[in-house]
């Protein structure tokens, strides 16, 4: 059974769909500068209790909401493992050759794993509830101010955009190109480190040999139909809504409580 690529626009009609993009956008920052900043367990819940809740007004089940943490959990557990057995800032319970796992590292692992999912999570909302034509927009439009000092907004907007849709397809080419491997013999699921490292070089090589087949076929699609950077002419912005502020206010709220109370 196919599986929904991660960060795909899901069309909808719930009010988080029918909010504007540069609102969004500047709710995500804010968002992300919240979590930065949260490090106690009703920080954690707080930002729980939005992203559940933001998952339920967008319309989004779990499997969807979760797509792009499932498909790291290793990299989680690396990250984890690697603070809470080599962290020397706290009281070692034991050490033995070179581990010296500690209850401070322990912490700051499962920290930085627990922002690492509220962000992947944050942002798969925004990428499923944002047409890409309209993230493209409103990063050109909060970035409009740098046009002034002679940065090409429109290009730079257009290049991030481009590289936030590359990200679900070439998740999707890497799963499809490690289940090639495996079916070859690859030993990725090998409880053995040799062969995990054996293994990585064969699903490495054919992914940035993918990428950059298909940035060359972007690039020749985009100057057959007549694009050639340089100055274009900027669209025009609607003005925000009440909604759009309240959005903006209350997730800068929710920063400013992570940053001073919390």
């Amino acid at each position: 059974m196919n599986r929904l690529p991660i960060g795909v626009y899901i069309p909808g009609a719930s009010l988080l769909h029918r909010l504007d993009a540069r609102a969004k956008l500047l709710s995500l920052i804010a968002l992300v500068v919240a979590l930065i900043y949260t490090g106690t367990a009703a920080g954690y819940g707080i930002m729980a209790a939005l992203t559940a809740f933001l998952v339920f007004f967008a319309g989004l089940d779990l499997r969807t909401a979760f797509a792009s943490v499932r498909r790291v959990v290793p990299f989680f557990l690396v990250i984890f493992l690697m603070n809470a057995l080599f962290y020397d800032g706290g009281e070692a319970l034991w050490s033995w050759w070179i581990f010296r796992p500690s209850t401070a590292g322990a912490i700051i692992g499962a920290n930085v794993v627990l922002k690492l999912i509220f962000l992947m999570i944050l942002f798969n909302i925004l990428m499923s509830t944002t047409p890409p034509m309209k993230v493209t927009a409103a990063l050109a439009a909060l970035l409009q101010p740098l046009g002034y000092i002679g940065i090409p907004v429109n290009e730079l907007a257009l290049m991030i955009s481009v590289a936030i849709q590359f990200i679900p397809t070439l998740m999707e080419e890497t799963e499809t190109i490690r289940k090639a491997q495996t079916a070859r013999g690859a030993k990725f699921d090998s409880p053995r480190l040799r062969d995990k490292a054996q293994s990585i070089m064969p699903l490495v090589i054919p992914i940035f040999i993918s990428a950059f087949r298909r940035a060359d076929e972007l690039a020749t699609a985009m100057e057959a139909r007549g694009y050639r950077g340089g100055k274009r002419r900027a669209a025009r912005n609607t003005p925000l809504q009440g909604c759009d502020f309240a959005a903006m206010l209350v997730t800068t709220a929710i920063c400013l409580v992570q940053i001073f109370a919390l």
